[in-house]
């Protein structure tokens, strides 16, 4: 691990960036590749900011990008999918300026940072709930337990069919959709269903994009699957969310019961990763997080999310270095 890693815990989504005096940080990315800037006498600004990362953070980054595009024509923003652990690869090798993430970086991949002189600072800017998922036409199955989740998706299952997982269910083939080992919501899923992050079992559809699973599930009648709530929310017309009882009796997600805590274990925060020297060197890549952070909360709940605005943990809103 770095000598000194910075993370920021931030409550609404703004934060001033000026505060950061960056400038006093001992080393340097070695790639200068992901973000170039100049500024033009009209303050408009030009040049190349690289992000790459998790599949559910994707949709408010995406959207950011847009609006700060409008703002800065001649800033490109290139925001590319490949999983929160495809993200970090690249990250941590100084590929890119920011990657997505819906998990916190691993040893090895801070190992990974520290060896290539990567800084970073992390960033939370949302909160999100998984969403376990059916096709539309399901009229068998609202609610599933959390034993049950787990039965499905341990290592050593052997379920095949509906009515394995509950007698009254009916006698038809299942079939399962979810996101690949590259990704966060794989890792989080696996590890507050399975009580191992990683552990699943492998018969299954994967995908690092949430759109593809959401086109599997649609189409198969049979399907059972998992994903990021917002692809859910944006795909109402083409899914059934169910309910998931953790003993407490069944709850919906929504953004109330992910913000409330009531949807559990199924809601966790989302991330950006912003390589710190960059954010010191280059103008652009300083006031795109800058307006990444005045804009997420909006967007986040836009793209259905909850924003961390809504999301009352006092101790998230203090400011430090570690």
């Amino acid at each position: 691990m770095m000598g000194i890693c910075e993370k920021i815990w931030i409550l609404g989504g703004i934060l001033v960036l000026t505060m950061l005096t960056l400038g006093s940080l001992a080393c340097s990315s070695e790639s200068q590749n992901n973000v170039t800037t100049s500024t033009e006498s009209n303050g408009l600004m030009s040049g190349t900011i690289e992000i790459d990362g998790s599949s559910t953070v994707f949709p408010i980054t995406a959207g950011v990008a847009e609006e700060f595009r409008a703002e800065q024509p001649d800033v490109h923003v290139n925001v590319a999918i490949s999983g929160t652990g495809g993200g970090f690869k690249r990250f941590t090798v100084g590929e890119t300026a920011i990657s997505n993430a819906s998990r916190t970086i691993r040893d090895a991949e801070k190992t990974s940072a520290a060896e290539h002189n990567v800084r970073y600072i992390e960033l939370k800017v949302a909160m999100d709930g998984l969403a376990v998922v059916a096709h539309r036409d399901n009229n068998f199955v609202d609610c599933l337990t959390v034993e049950e989740l787990h039965e499905v998706w341990r290592p050593e299952s052997q379920i095949t069919n509906w009515n394995e997982i509950r007698a009254s269910f009916p006698d038809k083939k299942l079939r399962l959709y979810g996101p690949d080992t590259d990704s966060g919501t794989f890792d989080y899923f696996t590890d507050v269903i399975n009580g191992d992050e990683g552990i699943s079992r492998s018969d299954y559809t994967p995908s690092a994009d949430d759109n593809v699973l959401v086109q599997g599930i649609s189409g198969d009648k049979n399907s059972l699957g998992y994903f990021g709530y917002a692809y859910y929310s944006q795909n109402q017309d083409k899914l059934k969310v169910l309910g998931v009882d953790n003993g407490r009796g069944c709850v919906v997600p929504n953004n109330e019961t992910v913000a409330n805590g009531t949807y559990t274990p199924l809601a966790r925060p989302l991330f950006i990763y912003v390589n710190a020297d960059q954010l010191s060197e280059r103008e652009a890549l300083r006031e795109f997080v800058n307006f990444y952070l005045e804009n997420a909360g909006k967007l986040s709940e836009e793209v259905g999310y909850t924003s961390l605005s809504s999301y009352s943990l006092a101790k998230d809103s203090v400011r430090n270095f570690k």
